[in-house]
Order: C-alpha cells, then structure tokens, then sequence
C-alpha cells in the first residue's frame, strides 16, 4: 500500500471513532499522532479531523516540507504572529465544527482554557486515546519497520560484544552502541541506552556513568534502535563479564523461565493482565516477587512506551497486529538485577518473537580483555 493510501485508511478508520465520541472534528496535538495520519515528520503542527475536514495548522518553516511528505490533506500556514489558539478558533468557526473533539491526555489545561476562549459558539469534546487505539494494531508497513529496528538493535549488540574490553565505562559502551546502530541503518537509538554494570543493574532506568565493564562481573544492555521512519524496538539482556555467580545464574534462570512463560501465553484474546500475572506469579513462586514491582511489558512504535501494555492493572485484550516488549526482572540494590526483554509481535494464530538474541544463561558468558 502506498504511503498516502496508508495514511488516508488510517484517517477513515479514525472518523469513525470521532463519530462514536459525539464530536464533528478532532483536534490531534500530539506530533506522533499528527506523523501517524499524515506521513508529516515535523514538529509544532496540528490536525483537524473529521468527516468534512482534514486540515493541517503549520508554520513557514514546513511549507514545502508539507508538500512532500502529505498527501490528501489541506494546510493552513500561520505566521510568526499567529497564536495557535487563535487560529484553531477561526478555522474551527470557519468549518461549522460545533463540537470539536481534543485529545484530553495530551493537551495542557493552559491550551485547553485558550482554545475554548476562542472557539466561543464551539463545544470542546474531550477524548481520550483515539489515535493511540488505532496506532496499537500495526500494518504490515508498520511491522516491517519493527523488525528492521530489531535487526539494527540486533548489529548493534553484536558489535558491542565482539569490541567489549574491561577498561571501558557505561557510557562508553553506551556510545560505541548507539554509533554501531547508527552504522547499520538506525536514524538514532530508539531511545537512550542503558548500561549498567554490577549493583548499577538494579536500577530499572539507570544512566551509563564512569563505572568500568571490569568493575564488576556482569552488566545490564537494555537498548533499541529506530529507523528513519521513527518505529523502534526495545530489547535487555545481561553479559557475564567476569566470574559465573552462582547468585546471578540462579535469578536469571527464574526471570528467563518467567519471560519464556509469559510469551507462550501471547495469543488473540488473552488479558494483558493475566500475561503479567504468569511472569509475576512465576518470579513471585521462587521468593522474589518482592524483588518485581514494574510490569511486565509495554508496546512499541513510534514511541518507545506505547498502549497496550502487560502489568497487574491493564484491562486491555490481545489483538493480531500489536507489539509488545515482555521484560520481566529481579531486582537487589546494592548487589545488582537481570531483566530480560524481547520484542513480540501478536499473530492471527499465536505470536512471533521478532528478536533473536540468544537469551540462554551459558550464551551470556563473554570472554573479554
């Protein structure tokens, strides 16, 4: 399908939904969700959305760029004197749009209050993840694309372990990382690399520091690359660099049996909760549960965290298209943690792990300088 008709199928589908919220027009602030309708890769602009009307609110410095990446859609290009609010207003008033649609977990309630001041005979209709719904159940484009973020993540890391030494830091390693996916094909990193070396890997979201490879026994990559066209993976693993403890080997075989438990239950239908339940409860049976508290997994596209997601709150349901990270882990501050996370993609009749990384404990073993 070409990209124009990719884009418009995703306006029609989205129309409906607009409908379904007894709204005329959708106003969509959030830029990912601008680039998903429309193939627009800046920043700064809206889009008005609905049955009589798909009209993007930009600025000069997008004109032409407009031209090229759009297709299907009307632009209206303000000037450096137009307040955005203002413009809203008078386009809205402009299109008979009576009720117009906004995305409430998006915009800011300073934006909201000077939109509705403007819109004055308009009724603000607030909605709540329209696109984002939409966005969850990826087509074959957005698939492919996955899985040449994948494939990036993957070059990646094979570099980093073929070039790993002792003497080098978190953020080395995080560096070198980053400009090898970047070699292979990768706009950037999908988002900033974590590194984590011995008690450092107890921290979920640890930033690379001074820390040496050397400096402990083992050490924590959790990593993604994004392709040009801005869909990412998300993939963790963690490289034995020095001595086989007997304490990490022990924890990573509970969370790599709570990671592979969880993925065989990915199918159509199942509750994300109940596949967050299997992980937890598995981590929890061997006398960590306490150790977990993050869940299981989150979606990805065209942002890192997306919706759906696996944790003990979610009342979402498996559908063929959507894509998920599974990344169970056990953490213990001061001593260190293992995650472990792939990339798993829901298919008609069951799933597909779209990473290859080798996940067994003895292929973490690295012999390193």
């Amino acid at each position: 399908m070409a990209a124009k008709d990719r884009h418009a199928s995703r306006r029609n589908k989205l129309i409906s939904k607009i409908k379904k919220a007894d709204a005329d027009a959708l106003l969509v602030t959030s830029e990912n969700n601008v680039t998903y309708l429309t193939g627009f890769s800046g920043d700064s602009s809206y889009l008005i959305i609905g049955p009589n009307i798909t009209l993007m609110i930009s600025d000069t410095r997008y004109t032409t760029q407009i031209e090229e990446e759009c297709s299907g859609v009307d632009v209206y290009i303000r000037t450096a004197r137009d307040q955005m609010a203002d413009v809203v207003g008078k386009l809205a008033k402009k299109a008979g749009i009576r009720k117009l649609g906004f995305e409430s977990h998006i915009v800011t309630v300073k934006l909201r209050d000077s939109i509705d001041k403007e819109l004055k005979a308009t009724e603000l209709v607030p909605t709540s993840d329209l696109v984002e719904e939409l966005r969850s159940i990826k087509d074959s484009y957005e698939i492919a694309e996955t899985r040449l973020a994948v494939r990036y993540a993957e070059r990646g890391f094979e570099t980093l372990r073929s070039n790993l030494r002792r003497d080098l830091t978190e953020l080395q390693v995080a560096h070198d990382l980053e400009h090898s996916m970047r070699t292979f094909g990768a706009e950037r990193a999908g988002f900033d690399p974590i590194v984590a070396v011995g008690n450092r890997a107890a921290l979920p979201h640890a930033r690379p520091g001074k820390d040496t490879i050397g400096s402990s026994d083992f050490v924590l990559v959790d990593w993604g690359a994004e392709t040009t066209s801005n869909y990412r993976s998300d993939l963790t693993r963690v490289l034995v660099t020095g001595r086989v403890l007997p304490k990490l080997r022990k924890i990573y075989e509970v969370v790599l049996l709570a990671q592979k438990r969880a993925i065989a239950a990915i199918r159509p239908g199942a509750e994300c909760v109940k596949v967050d339940e299997i992980a937890r409860s598995t981590i929890a049976d061997a006398g960590y549960g306490k150790k977990f508290g993050h869940g299981v997994g989150h979606s990805i596209g065209l942002q890192i965290h997306e919706f759906p997601r696996f944790s003990p709150i979610s009342d979402e349901v498996l559908k063929p298209g959507m894509i998920l990270t599974v990344e169970p882990g056990i953490y213990f501050p001061g001593w260190g943690g293992v995650r472990i996370e792939d990339d798993v993609l829901v298919t008609r009749d069951g799933h597909e792990v779209l990473s290859t990384v080798p996940k067994e404990f003895d292929q973490q073993i690295c012999d390193i300088r």
